[in-house]
């Protein structure tokens, strides 16, 4: 495997580029860009990579169905990493470029959300197609095959076009959360300020099923963060439920509700507990759901066993 070398959503010149190098170790990786999440994330389980970079969520448009559905499917893998990028577009363009000569524009689909308003009421005429990705966009705009590409601005350098119009987004708070993902390994030490993912299976269709696979989280005082349904392949009316809670795999509380999803679900995939990219400490911490409070009733068990529980 190559220890020195990231996988990413290419080409050149997209926001989950720019959101990797964010990381302090980009400085010192072969970062190679892909031209799909599949791609991106065959390679670590290939072992051609140590990591990979790829968006997940966004504020806008929700989940990333490609990435949920590959953690979902295929050779386990582990997320290691967080990080959160706040998005605007440029509309990008050939030099000498006007706003009225734009008759097509292109980008990544879960641009078009984000971008949206701003089109109907600056260029409602402009026909949409969509790219691989914003970057590929900017490719398609260079070779003449688009007028426009909504991108990030710091790609036009990249592919010699012009940032006609900046700082378009519908939602002024829009933002991307994107993983470093690898191998499945050994957890990293909790932060106190940390995430758990995993993807679960209901054990099949039954009236309560989700509130049972629900329970184990809430009768533990463990706080969810999202939840995605994804459909199995399997038929219609089979999914699988892609999880994000508060706190660490370590946490009493957050390893119990794991637990107890296994005693009860056919399959459980346990997609990795590291450090929050917001720093946000628990706030939802229930009493009774410490660790200490976990360890103070396992001794009073262990009293009862003994005949010593009001002791």
């Amino acid at each position: 495997m190559s220890a020195t070398r990231y996988t990413y959503l290419g080409p050149a010149g997209t926001f989950t580029e720019a959101a990797l190098r964010t990381l302090p170790e980009a400085a010192t990786r072969e970062l190679v860009p892909l031209a799909s999440v599949p791609l991106v994330l065959d390679a670590v389980r290939a072992g051609e990579a140590s990591g990979a970079f790829v968006p997940v969520e966004n504020s806008v448009e929700g989940a990333v169905t490609a990435t949920n559905d590959e953690l979902a499917s295929g050779a386990p893998l582990m997320i290691y990493r967080e990080v959160l990028l706040p998005i605007s577009f440029a509309l990008l363009v050939r030099p000498g470029t006007e706003l009225a000569d734009i008759k097509t524009v292109t980008s990544h689909p879960v641009a078009q959300p984000q971008v949206r308003r701003w089109l109907a009421a600056n260029l409602p005429d402009a026909r949409w197609e969509s790219s691989a990705s914003n970057a590929d966009g900017a490719r398609l705009v260079a070779e003449g095959r688009f007028d426009g590409a909504f991108a990030g601005e710091f790609a036009a350098p990249i592919y010699g076009l012009d940032p006609l119009v900046k700082d378009i987004a519908d939602a002024a708070t829009a933002t991307t959360r994107f993983i470093l993902v690898g191998r499945p390994g050994r957890v990293s030490s909790p932060t106190g300020s940390d995430k758990t993912s995993m993807v679960v299976w209901l054990p099949d269709d039954h009236p309560g099923a989700l509130l049972e696979l629900l329970q184990e989280f809430a009768v533990r005082g463990v706080n969810l963060m999202r939840i995605e349904s994804r459909p199995t392949g399997e038929g219609l009316g089979n999914y699988c439920f892609l999880i994000d809670c508060e706190g660490h795999l370590t946490d009493r509380r957050v390893s119990e509700a794991l637990m107890g999803l296994k005693r009860i679900c056919p399959q459980v995939r346990f997609l990795g507990s590291y450090p929050r990219a917001d720093q946000q400490a628990s706030v939802h911490q229930r009493p009774g759901t410490s660790d200490a409070d976990f360890t103070e009733a396992a001794d009073w068990l262990s009293r009862c066993l003994d005949g010593r529980g009001d002791i």
